[in-house]
Protein backbone atom coordinates (compact mmCIF):
# COMPACT_ATOMS: atom_id res chain seq x y z
CA UNK A 1 0.00 0.00 0.00
CA UNK A 2 1.49 3.31 -1.10
CA UNK A 3 1.20 6.73 0.53
CA UNK A 4 -0.01 9.45 -1.84
CA UNK A 5 1.95 12.69 -1.96
CA UNK A 6 0.81 15.28 0.55
CA UNK A 7 0.65 19.08 0.06
CA UNK A 8 4.06 20.77 0.16
CA UNK A 9 3.46 22.47 3.51
CA UNK A 10 2.46 19.12 5.04
CA UNK A 11 5.30 17.21 3.37
CA UNK A 12 7.81 19.77 4.69
CA UNK A 13 6.16 20.48 8.02
CA UNK A 14 9.61 20.69 9.63
CA UNK A 15 10.51 23.67 7.39
CA UNK A 16 7.18 25.34 8.18
CA UNK A 17 7.71 25.02 11.94
CA UNK A 18 11.30 26.28 11.66
CA UNK A 19 10.08 29.26 9.61
CA UNK A 20 7.49 30.08 12.27
CA UNK A 21 10.17 29.91 14.96
CA UNK A 22 12.38 32.23 12.90
CA UNK A 23 9.49 34.65 12.45
CA UNK A 24 8.83 34.88 16.19
CA UNK A 25 12.52 35.19 17.01
CA UNK A 26 12.67 38.02 14.45
CA UNK A 27 9.70 39.78 16.05
CA UNK A 28 11.17 39.46 19.55
CA UNK A 29 14.54 40.67 18.30
CA UNK A 30 12.95 43.66 16.55
CA UNK A 31 11.06 44.68 19.71
CA UNK A 32 14.17 44.33 21.90
CA UNK A 33 16.14 46.56 19.52
CA UNK A 34 13.26 49.06 19.32
CA UNK A 35 12.94 49.34 23.09
CA UNK A 36 16.70 49.71 23.43
CA UNK A 37 16.51 52.80 21.21
CA UNK A 38 13.43 54.13 23.01
CA UNK A 39 10.82 53.28 20.37
CA UNK A 40 7.31 52.47 21.65
CA UNK A 41 5.77 49.05 21.19
CA UNK A 42 3.18 47.94 23.76
CA UNK A 43 3.13 44.36 25.06
CA UNK A 44 -0.59 44.12 24.23
CA UNK A 45 0.08 44.93 20.57
CA UNK A 46 2.97 42.45 20.57
CA UNK A 47 0.71 39.57 21.72
CA UNK A 48 -1.96 40.63 19.22
CA UNK A 49 0.54 40.69 16.34
CA UNK A 50 2.17 37.40 17.37
CA UNK A 51 -1.08 35.55 16.76
CA UNK A 52 -1.76 37.41 13.52
CA UNK A 53 1.72 36.94 11.97
CA UNK A 54 1.56 33.21 12.74
CA UNK A 55 -1.68 32.85 10.77
CA UNK A 56 -0.34 35.03 7.94
CA UNK A 57 2.88 33.05 7.65
CA UNK A 58 1.03 29.72 7.46
CA UNK A 59 -1.43 31.04 4.85
CA UNK A 60 1.38 32.45 2.70
CA UNK A 61 3.14 29.07 2.83
CA UNK A 62 -0.06 27.23 1.86
CA UNK A 63 -1.22 29.47 -0.98
CA UNK A 64 2.10 30.60 -2.49
CA UNK A 65 3.69 27.13 -2.15
CA UNK A 66 7.01 28.58 -1.03
CA UNK A 67 8.09 25.14 0.20
CA UNK A 68 7.55 23.44 -3.17
CA UNK A 69 10.74 21.58 -4.17
CA UNK A 70 12.52 23.17 -1.20
CA UNK A 71 15.12 20.40 -1.02
CA UNK A 72 16.03 20.79 -4.69
CA UNK A 73 16.72 24.52 -4.70
CA UNK A 74 20.18 26.06 -4.91
CA UNK A 75 21.44 28.99 -2.80
CA UNK A 76 20.36 31.76 -5.19
CA UNK A 77 16.89 30.37 -5.87
CA UNK A 78 16.38 29.71 -2.17
CA UNK A 79 17.24 33.31 -1.35
CA UNK A 80 14.89 34.64 -4.06
CA UNK A 81 11.96 32.51 -2.82
CA UNK A 82 12.69 33.33 0.84
CA UNK A 83 12.77 37.04 -0.03
CA UNK A 84 9.46 36.73 -1.87
CA UNK A 85 7.90 34.92 1.11
CA UNK A 86 9.16 37.49 3.63
CA UNK A 87 7.93 40.39 1.47
CA UNK A 88 4.44 38.87 1.21
CA UNK A 89 4.26 38.34 4.98
CA UNK A 90 5.62 41.83 5.67
CA UNK A 91 3.20 43.42 3.20
CA UNK A 92 0.16 41.84 4.86
CA UNK A 93 1.38 42.65 8.39
CA UNK A 94 2.16 46.30 7.57
CA UNK A 95 -1.20 46.74 5.85
CA UNK A 96 -2.95 45.22 8.86
CA UNK A 97 -1.04 47.45 11.25
CA UNK A 98 -1.85 50.63 9.33
CA UNK A 99 -5.50 49.74 8.78
CA UNK A 100 -6.45 48.18 12.12
CA UNK A 101 -4.00 49.04 14.90
CA UNK A 102 -3.64 52.28 16.83
CA UNK A 103 -0.57 54.02 15.41
CA UNK A 104 0.36 55.36 18.86
CA UNK A 105 0.95 51.89 20.32
CA UNK A 106 3.71 50.64 18.05
CA UNK A 107 6.69 51.73 16.01
CA UNK A 108 6.53 51.24 12.25
CA UNK A 109 10.31 50.83 12.20
CA UNK A 110 9.92 47.75 14.40
CA UNK A 111 7.80 46.05 11.75
CA UNK A 112 10.45 46.61 9.09
CA UNK A 113 13.19 45.45 11.45
CA UNK A 114 11.19 42.27 11.99
CA UNK A 115 11.10 41.67 8.22
CA UNK A 116 14.86 42.13 7.91
CA UNK A 117 15.62 39.82 10.79
CA UNK A 118 13.13 37.26 9.47
CA UNK A 119 14.78 37.22 6.03
CA UNK A 120 18.24 36.52 7.46
CA UNK A 121 17.11 33.93 10.01
CA UNK A 122 14.79 32.11 7.61
CA UNK A 123 17.33 31.90 4.80
CA UNK A 124 20.19 30.70 7.02
CA UNK A 125 18.10 28.07 8.82
CA UNK A 126 16.59 26.78 5.56
CA UNK A 127 20.05 26.28 4.06
CA UNK A 128 21.34 24.54 7.18
CA UNK A 129 18.23 22.39 7.65
CA UNK A 130 18.33 21.27 4.01
CA UNK A 131 21.81 19.87 4.54
CA UNK A 132 20.56 17.90 7.53
CA UNK A 133 17.38 16.74 5.76
CA UNK A 134 19.25 15.64 2.62
CA UNK A 135 21.51 13.40 4.68
CA UNK A 136 18.43 11.80 6.25
CA UNK A 137 19.64 12.13 9.84
CA UNK A 138 16.08 11.88 11.12
CA UNK A 139 14.86 9.20 8.71
CA UNK A 140 15.73 5.95 10.51
CA UNK A 141 13.15 3.81 8.73
CA UNK A 142 13.96 4.45 5.08
CA UNK A 143 12.06 2.67 2.34
CA UNK A 144 14.16 0.12 0.45
CA UNK A 145 14.39 0.68 -3.31
CA UNK A 146 15.54 -1.61 -6.10
CA UNK A 147 16.66 0.06 -9.35
CA UNK A 148 15.95 -1.87 -12.57
CA UNK A 149 17.59 -0.52 -15.72
CA UNK A 150 20.18 -1.12 -18.44
CA UNK A 151 23.97 -1.12 -18.22
CA UNK A 152 24.07 2.11 -20.22
CA UNK A 153 21.84 4.09 -17.85
CA UNK A 154 22.60 2.52 -14.49
CA UNK A 155 25.41 4.83 -13.39
CA UNK A 156 23.54 8.05 -14.16
CA UNK A 157 20.34 6.78 -12.47
CA UNK A 158 22.13 5.78 -9.26
CA UNK A 159 23.90 9.15 -9.23
CA UNK A 160 20.63 11.00 -9.78
CA UNK A 161 18.68 9.13 -7.11
CA UNK A 162 21.48 9.56 -4.57
CA UNK A 163 21.70 13.27 -5.35
CA UNK A 164 17.95 13.87 -5.31
CA UNK A 165 17.08 11.33 -2.61
CA UNK A 166 14.35 13.53 -1.15
CA UNK A 167 12.05 10.56 -0.54
CA UNK A 168 14.57 9.11 1.92
CA UNK A 169 15.13 5.81 0.14
CA UNK A 170 17.70 3.18 0.99
CA UNK A 171 18.92 1.78 -2.33
CA UNK A 172 18.69 -1.96 -1.69
CA UNK A 173 20.45 -2.85 -4.92
CA UNK A 174 20.49 -2.76 -8.71
CA UNK A 175 19.14 -5.16 -11.33
CA UNK A 176 20.74 -4.79 -14.77
CA UNK A 177 18.57 -6.45 -17.42
CA UNK A 178 20.86 -6.53 -20.48
CA UNK A 179 24.08 -7.86 -18.92
CA UNK A 180 24.97 -10.15 -16.04
CA UNK A 181 26.76 -7.86 -13.58
CA UNK A 182 25.62 -9.60 -10.39
CA UNK A 183 28.14 -9.07 -7.59
CA UNK A 184 29.69 -5.92 -9.04
CA UNK A 185 29.26 -2.48 -7.50
CA UNK A 186 28.23 0.67 -9.36
CA UNK A 187 28.84 3.91 -7.48
CA UNK A 188 29.01 1.86 -4.29
CA UNK A 189 25.67 0.08 -4.86
CA UNK A 190 25.73 -3.67 -5.43
CA UNK A 191 24.16 -5.31 -8.48
CA UNK A 192 21.99 -7.99 -6.88
CA UNK A 193 19.99 -9.42 -9.78
CA UNK A 194 19.67 -9.81 -13.54
CA UNK A 195 16.66 -10.31 -15.78
CA UNK A 196 16.54 -14.00 -14.93
CA UNK A 197 16.21 -13.67 -11.15
CA UNK A 198 14.99 -10.14 -10.42
CA UNK A 199 11.42 -11.22 -9.58
CA UNK A 200 12.59 -13.97 -7.23
CA UNK A 201 14.98 -11.49 -5.57
CA UNK A 202 12.13 -9.06 -4.89
CA UNK A 203 9.96 -11.91 -3.60
CA UNK A 204 12.61 -13.10 -1.13
CA UNK A 205 14.27 -9.86 0.00
CA UNK A 206 13.12 -6.72 1.82
CA UNK A 207 12.17 -4.47 -1.10
CA UNK A 208 9.51 -1.80 -0.55
CA UNK A 209 9.52 -0.25 -4.01
CA UNK A 210 11.15 -0.61 -7.42
CA UNK A 211 12.16 2.05 -9.93
CA UNK A 212 12.09 0.91 -13.57
CA UNK A 213 13.83 2.81 -16.36
CA UNK A 214 13.87 0.67 -19.50
CA UNK A 215 13.72 1.46 -23.24
CA UNK A 216 10.24 1.79 -24.77
CA UNK A 217 10.95 -1.12 -27.09
CA UNK A 218 11.97 -3.49 -24.30
CA UNK A 219 9.79 -6.51 -25.11
CA UNK A 220 9.67 -8.07 -21.63
CA UNK A 221 8.55 -4.90 -19.85
CA UNK A 222 4.86 -5.90 -19.60
CA UNK A 223 5.71 -9.31 -18.21
CA UNK A 224 8.11 -7.85 -15.64
CA UNK A 225 5.68 -5.10 -14.67
CA UNK A 226 2.76 -7.50 -14.22
CA UNK A 227 4.80 -9.78 -11.96
CA UNK A 228 5.65 -6.90 -9.63
CA UNK A 229 2.01 -5.81 -9.50
CA UNK A 230 1.00 -9.42 -8.79
CA UNK A 231 3.41 -9.37 -5.84
CA UNK A 232 1.90 -6.14 -4.53
CA UNK A 233 5.14 -4.17 -4.95
CA UNK A 234 5.01 -0.40 -5.47
CA UNK A 235 6.40 0.31 -8.95
CA UNK A 236 7.77 3.66 -10.16
CA UNK A 237 8.11 3.77 -13.97
CA UNK A 238 10.00 6.55 -15.70
CA UNK A 239 7.46 8.33 -17.93
CA UNK A 240 10.21 8.93 -20.45
CA UNK A 241 10.54 5.21 -21.03
CA UNK A 242 7.02 3.78 -20.60
CA UNK A 243 3.37 4.75 -20.90
CA UNK A 244 0.35 4.71 -18.61
CA UNK A 245 -1.59 1.46 -18.35
CA UNK A 246 -5.36 1.36 -17.97
CA UNK A 247 -7.33 -0.52 -15.36
CA UNK A 248 -4.80 -0.30 -12.51
CA UNK A 249 -4.07 2.18 -9.70
CA UNK A 250 -1.56 4.73 -10.98
CA UNK A 251 -0.60 8.30 -10.13
CA UNK A 252 1.88 10.69 -11.74
CA UNK A 253 4.46 12.14 -9.36
CA UNK A 254 8.01 13.42 -9.05
CA UNK A 255 10.67 10.86 -8.15
CA UNK A 256 13.96 12.65 -7.65
CA UNK A 257 14.48 14.42 -10.97
CA UNK A 258 12.29 11.93 -12.86
CA UNK A 259 8.58 12.14 -13.66
CA UNK A 260 7.17 8.70 -12.94
CA UNK A 261 3.98 6.66 -12.99
CA UNK A 262 3.63 5.08 -9.57
CA UNK A 263 1.60 1.87 -9.47
CA UNK A 264 0.43 0.19 -6.27
CA UNK A 265 -2.10 -2.38 -5.09
CA UNK A 266 -3.78 0.51 -3.21
CA UNK A 267 -3.12 4.13 -2.29
CA UNK A 268 -3.55 5.84 1.07
CA UNK A 269 -3.40 9.53 1.90
CA UNK A 270 -1.03 10.80 4.62
CA UNK A 271 -4.12 11.65 6.70
CA UNK A 272 -5.43 8.08 6.47
CA UNK A 273 -2.08 6.60 7.46
CA UNK A 274 -1.78 9.11 10.30
CA UNK A 275 -5.17 7.99 11.64
CA UNK A 276 -4.19 4.32 11.31
CA UNK A 277 -0.92 4.89 13.16
CA UNK A 278 -2.74 6.94 15.84
CA UNK A 279 -5.17 4.04 16.33
CA UNK A 280 -2.20 1.68 16.58
CA UNK A 281 -0.47 3.79 19.23
CA UNK A 282 -3.61 4.21 21.34
CA UNK A 283 -4.56 0.54 20.97
CA UNK A 284 -0.97 -0.51 21.55
CA UNK A 285 -0.74 1.43 24.81
CA UNK A 286 -3.96 -0.09 26.18
CA UNK A 287 -2.88 -3.49 24.91
CA UNK A 288 0.50 -3.27 26.66
CA UNK A 289 -1.21 -2.33 29.94
CA UNK A 290 -3.49 -5.37 29.55
CA UNK A 291 -0.42 -7.49 28.71
CA UNK A 292 1.22 -6.42 31.98
CA UNK A 293 -1.80 -7.53 34.03
CA UNK A 294 -2.08 -10.80 32.10
CA UNK A 295 1.62 -11.42 32.68
CA UNK A 296 1.07 -11.26 36.45
CA UNK A 297 -1.64 -13.93 36.16
CA UNK A 298 -0.45 -16.13 33.30
CA UNK A 299 3.29 -15.88 33.95
CA UNK A 300 3.40 -18.09 37.09
CA UNK A 301 0.93 -20.60 35.59
CA UNK A 302 2.93 -20.98 32.36
CA UNK A 303 6.19 -21.37 34.28
CA UNK A 304 4.78 -23.98 36.69
CA UNK A 305 3.23 -26.06 33.88
CA UNK A 306 6.25 -25.71 31.58
CA UNK A 307 9.41 -24.19 33.13
CA UNK A 308 11.03 -21.68 30.81
CA UNK A 309 10.48 -18.19 29.38
CA UNK A 310 6.99 -16.68 29.76
CA UNK A 311 7.20 -15.02 26.35
CA UNK A 312 7.76 -16.70 23.02
CA UNK A 313 9.82 -14.76 20.50
CA UNK A 314 9.85 -15.78 16.85
CA UNK A 315 11.22 -14.27 13.65
CA UNK A 316 8.41 -13.33 11.29
CA UNK A 317 8.21 -11.63 7.89
CA UNK A 318 6.68 -8.16 7.89
CA UNK A 319 5.82 -5.55 5.32
CA UNK A 320 7.52 -6.14 1.96
CA UNK A 321 9.74 -8.88 3.39
CA UNK A 322 11.22 -7.01 6.36
CA UNK A 323 12.03 -9.43 9.17
CA UNK A 324 11.14 -8.71 12.80
CA UNK A 325 10.80 -10.48 16.14
CA UNK A 326 7.16 -11.14 17.11
CA UNK A 327 6.19 -11.64 20.75
CA UNK A 328 3.55 -13.96 22.24
CA UNK A 329 2.71 -15.54 25.58
CA UNK A 330 4.19 -19.03 25.39
CA UNK A 331 1.35 -21.52 25.05
CA UNK A 332 3.47 -24.46 23.89
CA UNK A 333 6.20 -26.59 25.40
CA UNK A 334 9.81 -25.48 24.94
CA UNK A 335 10.53 -28.08 22.24
CA UNK A 336 7.47 -27.19 20.14
CA UNK A 337 9.44 -26.06 17.08
CA UNK A 338 11.48 -29.29 17.00
CA UNK A 339 8.35 -31.45 17.41
CA UNK A 340 6.56 -29.62 14.60
CA UNK A 341 8.36 -31.79 12.02
CA UNK A 342 6.82 -34.90 13.58
CA UNK A 343 3.30 -33.50 13.12
CA UNK A 344 3.44 -32.54 9.44
CA UNK A 345 0.99 -35.33 8.58
CA UNK A 346 -1.56 -33.79 10.99
CA UNK A 347 -1.53 -30.44 9.15
CA UNK A 348 -5.09 -29.62 8.06
CA UNK A 349 -3.93 -26.91 5.63
CA UNK A 350 -4.33 -28.69 2.31
CA UNK A 351 -1.34 -27.17 0.53
CA UNK A 352 1.12 -27.15 3.45
CA UNK A 353 1.76 -23.40 3.13
CA UNK A 354 0.79 -22.91 6.79
CA UNK A 355 0.67 -25.28 9.75
CA UNK A 356 -2.57 -25.91 11.67
CA UNK A 357 -3.60 -29.07 13.51
CA UNK A 358 -6.93 -29.98 15.08
CA UNK A 359 -5.13 -31.63 18.00
CA UNK A 360 -1.67 -30.31 18.85
CA UNK A 361 0.15 -32.20 21.65
CA UNK A 362 2.79 -29.43 21.78
CA UNK A 363 0.31 -27.14 23.58
CA UNK A 364 0.96 -26.84 27.33
CA UNK A 365 -1.30 -29.20 29.32
CA UNK A 366 -2.54 -31.19 26.35
CA UNK A 367 -2.55 -34.91 27.01
CA UNK A 368 -4.39 -38.10 26.15
CA UNK A 369 -5.99 -39.85 29.12
CA UNK A 370 -5.83 -43.66 29.61
CA UNK A 371 -9.34 -44.02 28.17
CA UNK A 372 -8.26 -42.24 24.98
CA UNK A 373 -9.94 -38.94 25.84
CA UNK A 374 -8.05 -35.86 24.70
CA UNK A 375 -7.72 -33.37 27.55
CA UNK A 376 -7.04 -29.70 26.92
CA UNK A 377 -4.72 -27.68 29.14
CA UNK A 378 -3.86 -24.10 30.08
CA UNK A 379 -2.21 -23.61 26.69
CA UNK A 380 -5.54 -24.23 24.96
CA UNK A 381 -7.29 -21.69 27.18
CA UNK A 382 -4.61 -19.13 26.34
CA UNK A 383 -4.99 -19.81 22.61
CA UNK A 384 -8.80 -20.18 22.50
CA UNK A 385 -9.22 -16.79 24.19
CA UNK A 386 -6.40 -15.34 22.01
CA UNK A 387 -4.56 -14.31 25.19
CA UNK A 388 -1.29 -15.41 23.61
CA UNK A 389 -1.64 -12.56 21.09
CA UNK A 390 -1.49 -9.73 23.66
CA UNK A 391 2.32 -9.28 23.69
CA UNK A 392 2.02 -8.43 19.99
CA UNK A 393 0.84 -4.99 21.15
CA UNK A 394 4.55 -4.40 21.87
CA UNK A 395 5.19 -4.99 18.16
CA UNK A 396 2.34 -2.58 17.36
CA UNK A 397 3.94 0.19 19.45
CA UNK A 398 7.33 -0.51 17.85
CA UNK A 399 5.77 -0.12 14.40
CA UNK A 400 6.53 -3.65 13.19
CA UNK A 401 2.81 -4.49 13.23
CA UNK A 402 -0.58 -2.80 13.16
CA UNK A 403 -3.79 -3.55 15.06
CA UNK A 404 -5.33 -4.75 11.79
CA UNK A 405 -3.43 -6.22 8.88
CA UNK A 406 -2.39 -9.57 7.45
CA UNK A 407 -1.01 -12.53 9.38
CA UNK A 408 2.84 -12.37 9.42
CA UNK A 409 4.26 -15.62 8.01
CA UNK A 410 7.07 -17.55 9.63
CA UNK A 411 10.36 -17.74 7.74
CA UNK A 412 9.77 -21.33 6.62
CA UNK A 413 6.28 -20.45 5.35
CA UNK A 414 7.61 -17.40 3.51
CA UNK A 415 10.32 -19.45 1.80
CA UNK A 416 7.57 -21.48 0.10
CA UNK A 417 5.83 -18.38 -1.31
CA UNK A 418 5.08 -18.07 -4.99
CA UNK A 419 5.09 -14.60 -6.56
CA UNK A 420 1.39 -13.84 -6.04
CA UNK A 421 1.58 -14.82 -2.37
CA UNK A 422 3.88 -11.86 -1.73
CA UNK A 423 0.97 -9.46 -2.30
CA UNK A 424 -0.23 -10.12 1.25
CA UNK A 425 3.02 -8.52 2.48
CA UNK A 426 2.13 -5.18 0.85
CA UNK A 427 0.92 -3.82 4.20
CA UNK A 428 1.99 -4.15 7.83
CA UNK A 429 1.00 -7.43 9.48
CA UNK A 430 -1.74 -7.15 12.08
CA UNK A 431 -2.75 -8.58 15.43
CA UNK A 432 -6.05 -9.39 13.71
CA UNK A 433 -7.24 -9.25 10.12
CA UNK A 434 -9.77 -10.16 7.47
CA UNK A 435 -9.19 -13.92 7.46
CA UNK A 436 -9.16 -14.15 11.26
CA UNK A 437 -12.75 -12.85 11.39
CA UNK A 438 -13.90 -14.86 8.38
CA UNK A 439 -14.00 -18.29 10.02
CA UNK A 440 -10.27 -18.99 10.35
CA UNK A 441 -10.94 -22.38 11.99
CA UNK A 442 -12.73 -23.55 8.84
CA UNK A 443 -10.20 -22.24 6.29
CA UNK A 444 -7.84 -24.99 5.17
CA UNK A 445 -6.77 -23.53 1.82
CA UNK A 446 -3.90 -21.05 1.87
CA UNK A 447 -5.04 -19.52 -1.43
CA UNK A 448 -8.25 -18.48 0.32
CA UNK A 449 -6.17 -16.81 3.04
CA UNK A 450 -4.20 -14.94 0.36
CA UNK A 451 -7.43 -13.85 -1.34
CA UNK A 452 -8.88 -12.51 1.93
CA UNK A 453 -5.66 -10.64 2.71
CA UNK A 454 -5.35 -9.09 -0.75
CA UNK A 455 -9.03 -8.14 -0.65
CA UNK A 456 -8.32 -6.37 2.65
CA UNK A 457 -5.41 -4.43 1.12
CA UNK A 458 -7.39 -3.50 -2.01
CA UNK A 459 -10.45 -2.37 -0.04
CA UNK A 460 -8.62 -0.82 2.91
CA UNK A 461 -10.14 2.15 4.74
CA UNK A 462 -10.06 3.28 8.36
CA UNK A 463 -13.71 2.21 8.57
CA UNK A 464 -12.79 -1.33 7.48
CA UNK A 465 -10.15 -1.53 10.24
CA UNK A 466 -12.70 -0.46 12.86
CA UNK A 467 -15.21 -3.01 11.53
CA UNK A 468 -12.63 -5.82 11.74
CA UNK A 469 -11.67 -4.83 15.31
CA UNK A 470 -15.28 -5.08 16.46
CA UNK A 471 -15.78 -8.35 14.57
CA UNK A 472 -12.64 -9.76 16.23
CA UNK A 473 -14.07 -9.11 19.68
CA UNK A 474 -17.40 -10.65 18.64
CA UNK A 475 -15.71 -13.73 17.12
CA UNK A 476 -13.61 -14.42 20.26
CA UNK A 477 -16.58 -14.19 22.65
CA UNK A 478 -18.89 -16.10 20.32
CA UNK A 479 -16.36 -18.90 20.07
CA UNK A 480 -15.96 -19.11 23.84
CA UNK A 481 -19.71 -18.93 24.42
CA UNK A 482 -20.17 -22.03 22.29
CA UNK A 483 -17.55 -24.11 24.13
Amino acid sequence: MYKKSSPNWVKHLDFLLIDLLCLHLASWGAIIVSKYFGLDFSDKIFIHLSVFITLVDILVHVFSETLKHVLRRGFYKEFAITLKHVCLVELVVVFYAYAILDNNNYSKITLFLMGGFYLVLSYVTRVLWKKIARKGFFKTNKRSLLIITTEKNVSSIVKSIEKYNFNSFRIAGIAVIDKDLVGKKIRGVKVVANIGNVTSYVCRQWVDEVFIDLPQDYKNFDNLFEKFIEMGVVVHTNIGSQHRKSGINQIVEKFGQYNVLTTSINFATPGQLFLKRTMDIIGGLFGCIATLFLCLILGPIIYIKSPGPIFFKQERIGKNGKKFKMYKFRSMYMDAEERKKELIEDNIMSDGMMFKAEWDPRIIGCKILPDGTKKKGIGNIIRDWSLDEFPQFINVLKGDMSLVGTRPPTVDEWEKYELHHRARLATKPGVTGMWQVSGRSNITDFEEVVKLDTDYINQWTIGLDIKILFKTIAVVFKKEGSM
